[in-house]
C-alpha cells in the first residue's frame, strides 16, 4: 500500500511540473511620471485622485437620462453581446483543455456473437460462440511528466482571462461612445437653437432693411446682403436638423434599440457635469487598464506555449488499463473466475522530427510578438492619457478666452446695429459683426463639448466603466466563483518551474 501511495504521489508531482520559462512582468516602456509643463494640469492632492477602474459608471455619469441610455446599451448592444459570448466560449475551451490532465474513466459492455465453419471446429464445439464482457478502465491517458498538457492548460487559462479583459474593454468603449453620442446630440441641439435664434435675428434685420429700402434710404445691395444672411441662417438650421437625426440614429445603434425622445438632451447646459478624474502621480495606474491586462495575459499564454514546445522534445508516456469480466453466458458474467484485466503503458521517444524544432521557434517568435504588442499597448495608453491631460490643463483657459470673444463680438454687433440705424455706418459693418458673433458663439459651444468629451475620454482612458450592476453582485455569483475556483485550482496544484 505504501508503494502504491508513493507511486501516486510521484505521478502527481511530476504531472505538476512545467518547462515554461518563468514569467516576469516586462519593465515599463514609458516614463514613470506624467508629462509636465504649461499645457498640463498641476499635481493634485492624493485626496482628489480617483481610481477610475473602481469607479462605477453610475458614479461618474450622474445624469439620470444618460444612465438609462447606457443601461439600454449594456443590455442590447450586439458588439458587447458578442464579447460576452466570446468569454463563455473561452471558458469552455479552457475546461476542455484542462480535462486532458485527468484520466477518462469509461465503462463498457460488449456482446460478441460469431458462427464458425464446421471445417474449423473440433468435434463437440458449438458452431455459434457468444461472448459477453463488461469493463471499467482508462483509455490512453497521457501522464504529463514534462508539463506539455499543463502548459497548454495554462495557455488556455490565460486566453480565457484575456478574453474576459477584452470584454471589459468592449464595455468601456461602448459606455464611452454612448456618452459621446449623447454629448454630440446635446451640442447639435445647442447649435440648432443658436441657428434658429440667429435666423430670427436675421429675418428681423432683413425686414428693417426692407423698410429702409422701400423708403429709398438704402440701396438694393444692402437688401440683397440681408437676404444672403437670412438664407445662410436657414441653411444652418437645415444642416443641424440633418446632423441631429444622424446622431440620434448613431445613439439608437449603440443602444441596440430606439432611445425614447424624453431621454435625449435638450442642450449642453442640461447635461449634468461629470466627476473630475485625476490619474495621480505615477503612470503605473495604466497597468490596471483592461486592454493592458488582456495583452499581459496573452504574453503569459505565449510563455506557456514555449513550455509546451519544449516538452515536445521529451518522451510521451500514456497508459491504458481496464478491469472487467468476460463470459460466454450473460448469466455467468459476474460469477467468480470471470475477471479480466489489462495494463498497457506506452512510451514514445521522439528521435528526429523537424516539426518539433520549428514549433519551438514559432513559440519563441510568438512570445516576442506578444511582448511587443504588450509594450505598444502600454505606450498607446500613456499617449492617450497624456493627450487628455494636455486638454484638461488648457480647456478652461480656452473657454474663458472664447467667452470673452463672444462678449466682445456681442457688443460690436449691438453698436454696429445702432450706428447703422442712425445712418453712421453702412450695412456691411453690421453683416461683418453678425458673422463674427455667430462664429464666436459656435466656437464656444464646441469648446464646451470639448471639455465634457475630454472628461469622458479621461474616465475611459484610465480604465473606468468596466464595472456595472452585474459586477456589483458578481462577488456572490456563480460565474465569479467559477472563475476564481479555476484560477485558484490552477495555481494551487502548480509546482515550481524546472
Amino acid at each position: 500500500m505504501k508503494r502504491i501511495l508513493i507511486v501516486i504521489l510521484g505521478v502527481i508531482f511530476l504531472n505538476g511540473c512545467t518547462m515554461a520559462p518563468k514569467y516576469n512582468r516586462p519593465g515599463s516602456s514609458i516614463p514613470e511620471d506624467w508629462p509636465k509643463g504649461d499645457a498640463y494640469p498641476k499635481a493634485q492632492p492624493e485626496a482628489n485622485v480617483v481610481d477610475a477602474t473602481q469607479l462605477k459608471w453610475r458614479e461618474f455619469f450622474i445624469d439620470p437620462k444618460l444612465q438609462q441610455i447606457i443601461q439600454m446599451a449594456l443590455q442590447n448592444n450586439r458588439d458587447l453581446r458578442i464579447a460576452v459570448l466570446n468569454v463563455e466560449r473561452a471558458r469552455a475551451l479552457y475546461g476542455i483543455q484542462r480535462s486532458e490532465l485527468f484520466p477518462v474513466l469509461d465503462a463498457t459492455g460488449a456482446l460478441s456473437k460469431q458462427r464458425y465453419s464446421s471445417d474449423f471446429l473440433n468435434p463437440g464445439y458449438p458452431k455459434v460462440v457468444e461472448q459477453y464482457s463488461a469493463d471499467l478502465g482508462i483509455t490512453s491517458w497521457e501522464i504529463d511528466f514534462f508539463g506539455r498538457i499543463r502548459s497548454l492548460t495554462k495557455q488556455a487559462l490565460e486566453e480565457y482571462l484575456s478574453t474576459q479583459e477584452t470584454r471589459r474593454s468592449a464595455q468601456i468603449a461602448l459606455i464611452s461612445e454612448v456618452a459621446r453620442a449623447y454629448l454630440f446630440i446635446a451640442k447639435v441641439e445647442t447649435d440648432l437653437s443658436l441657428a434658429r435664434s440667429t435666423l430670427k435675428a436675421q429675418e428681423d434685420s432683413y425686414n428693417l432693411v426692407l423698410r429702409r429700402y422701400k423708403a429709398s434710404l438704402v440701396s438694393e445691395i444692402d437688401l440683397q446682403r440681408a437676404q444672403t444672411q437670412v438664407d445662410t441662417a436657414k441653411g444652418d438650421v437645415i444642416l443641424y436638423t440633418q446632423r441631429l437625426a444622424e446622431y440620434v440614429n448613431a445613439l439608437n445603434f449603440l443602444a441596440g434599440a430606439p432611445v425614447p425622445k424624453n431621454l435625449l438632451p435638450v442642450n449642453l447646459d442640461s447635461v449634468a457635469l461629470f466627476k473630475d478624474i485625476f490619474p495621480g502621480l505615477s503612470s503605473n495606474v495604466l497597468l490596471k487598464r483592461p486592454d493592458i491586462l488582456a495583452a499581459e495575459h496573452e504574453l503569459k499564454g505565449a510563455y506557456a506555449n514555449i513550455g509546451a514546445a519544449r516538452a515536445a522534445f521529451f518522451p510521451s508516456i500514456s497508459l491504458t488499463t481496464a478491469l472487467g469480466s468476460a463470459s460466454s453466458a450473460f448469466t455467468n458474467l459476474f460469477s467468480a473466475g470471470r475477471g479480466t484485466w489489462i495494463y498497457n503503458p506506452q512510451i514514445v521517444m521522439p528521435i528526429f522530427d523537424m516539426r518539433t524544432w520549428a514549433a519551438y521557434r514559432v513559440s519563441r517568435a510568438d512570445q516576442k510578438i506578444a511582448l511587443t504588442k504588450y509594450e505598444k499597448t502600454v505606450q498607446t495608453a500613456f499617449r492617450e492619457v497624456a493627450d487628455i491631460l494636455a486638454i484638461q490643463g488648457t480647456v478652461e483657459a480656452q473657454i474663458a478666452v472664447q467667452q470673452s470673444m463672444v462678449d466682445s463680438a456681442q457688443k460690436v454687433y449691438s453698436l454696429s446695429e445702432k450706428r447703422y440705424a442712425n445712418g453712421i455706418d453702412s450695412y456691411l459693418s453690421v453683416l461683418d459683426a453678425q458673422r463674427s458673433l455667430y462664429r464666436a458663439q459656435k466656437e464656444l459651444i464646441l469648446m464646451q463639448l470639448y471639455k465634457l468629451s475630454n472628461q469622458v475620454q479621461a474616465y475611459a482612458a484610465l480604465g473606468g466603466g468596466g464595472l456595472d450592476d452585474a459586477d456589483e453582485g458578481k462577488r456572490t455569483s456563480r460565474d465569479y466563483l467559477e472563475e476564481k475556483a479555476l484560477s485558484l485550482l490552477d495555481s494551487g496544484i502548480r509546482k515550481p518551474e524546472r
